[in-house]
């Protein structure tokens, strides 16, 4: 008897140990802060699409089934004309980009820079 009792003292403690220990820290984003040399395209890109697309963003989990990977930066077969018409119409859980958000000339800084990829920087 005390043997059992001793058993759910312990269980109970053990269960109580991981509820006080909570979730884990979300990761940090990555902002133009983390890097400081990026210009024109990259840092468009950085402001507005790493959020999703970048190695901690959201983004890349509603993707990892998908034969291509959501890491854009890591791509090499995206075309300029992709990019934007895959930001201007969404693609799947991917929201449309309404040009009040990112402007035409903006989007076609952000789709060369990825066009030129991959780049080293994501990895």
């Amino acid at each position: 008897m005390k043997r059992r009792i001793l058993i759910a003292a312990l269980a109970l403690v053990a269960g109580a140990a991981a509820i006080a220990q909570g979730p884990p820290p979300a990761p940090r984003p990555i902002t133009l802060a983390a890097r400081p040399n990026a210009t024109g395209g990259e840092a468009l890109y950085v402001e507005h699409c790493i959020s999703c697309h970048g190695p901690n963003g959201m983004g890349t989990g509603l993707l990892g089934r998908r034969i291509q990977p959501a890491l854009l930066e890591l791509r090499d077969n995206l075309s300029p004309q992709y990019v934007i018409v895959a930001a201007r119409q969404g693609i799947g859980n991917m929201p449309s980009i309404p040009r009040g958000e990112v402007s035409d000339e903006e989007l076609k800084a952000i789709a060369e820079y990825l066009a030129a990829g991959p780049h080293e920087v994501a990895k």
